[in-house]
């Protein structure tokens, strides 16, 4: 395809290029992306996390919860 003595596929691919690029990069990175800011988890998060990945008895559980939100009331 030729636009007035130019190739179409010319610049215009270069653009083409550029976009799907940026398109692939907003959609499909991960949303973890290094230096990106984000809430830390919070010590009760993490407990949670622990106990779900069975790191931890329900016993253990119960009485760092009571630990943490009795910490948390303060």
């Amino acid at each position: 395809m030729m636009y007035n003595g130019y190739s179409f596929w010319g610049m215009h691919m270069f653009w083409w290029i550029i976009w799907m690029v940026m398109l692939f990069w907003i959609f499909a990175t991960p949303y973890n992306i290094p230096g990106q800011r984000r809430r830390p988890d919070s010590p009760l998060d993490i407990l949670q996390k622990r106990f779900a990945a069975g790191k931890i008895t329900n016993a253990e559980y119960q009485e760092a919860k009571a630990t943490l939100t009795k910490d948390l009331a303060k």
